[in-house]
């Protein structure tokens, strides 16, 4: 019972394609200190489930940037891919990969406290600490 996949997407130089069965509408930020070195600013990104395909699987390379994630990322052109939780495979989707028509909404942002003082967001969205973050993912959410 497959259907077409929601969100398809692919790297700068297309040497790696990504499908996904299912996207979250619901577009975060996370301001935390590894993703903004990883990402040069706040990672936008969008929840993408566990059912997550690449093809071009020999040019991806992937960084365990702590005990409980991976950040994966294009080897020829770098481009970020994903950010996996690795205890549920829950894969977290940089939204500027995905090529979407569905109409996206700016409404969490995670490690605010980590949030340096040079920008801010004039949307209006849920604000969660690094702390509540991991209280969260404690406590077995769907994410």
């Amino acid at each position: 019972m497959s259907s077409e996949p929601v969100a398809k997407g692919s790297c700068l130089c297309g040497a790696v394609s990504i499908s996904a069965e299912s996207m979250s509408a619901d577009v975060g930020v996370c301001h935390c200190n590894m993703c903004r070195k990883w990402a040069g600013g706040p990672l936008f990104a969008v929840d993408c489930g566990d059912k997550v395909e690449f093809s071009g699987n020999e040019h991806i390379s992937v960084y365990d940037s702590s005990e409980w994630a991976q950040r994966g990322f294009c080897g020829k052109c770098g481009t970020h891919l994903f950010y996996r939780l690795k205890q549920n495979n829950l894969y977290i989707v940089p939204v500027g990969l995905l090529d979407v028509d569905t109409e996206l909404n700016f409404d969490h942002q995670v490690f605010i406290d980590e949030k340096p003082d040079y920008y801010a967001f004039a949307n209006s969205t849920k604000n969660m600490t690094g702390e509540e973050v991991f209280a969260q993912f404690a406590n077995g959410p769907e994410a």
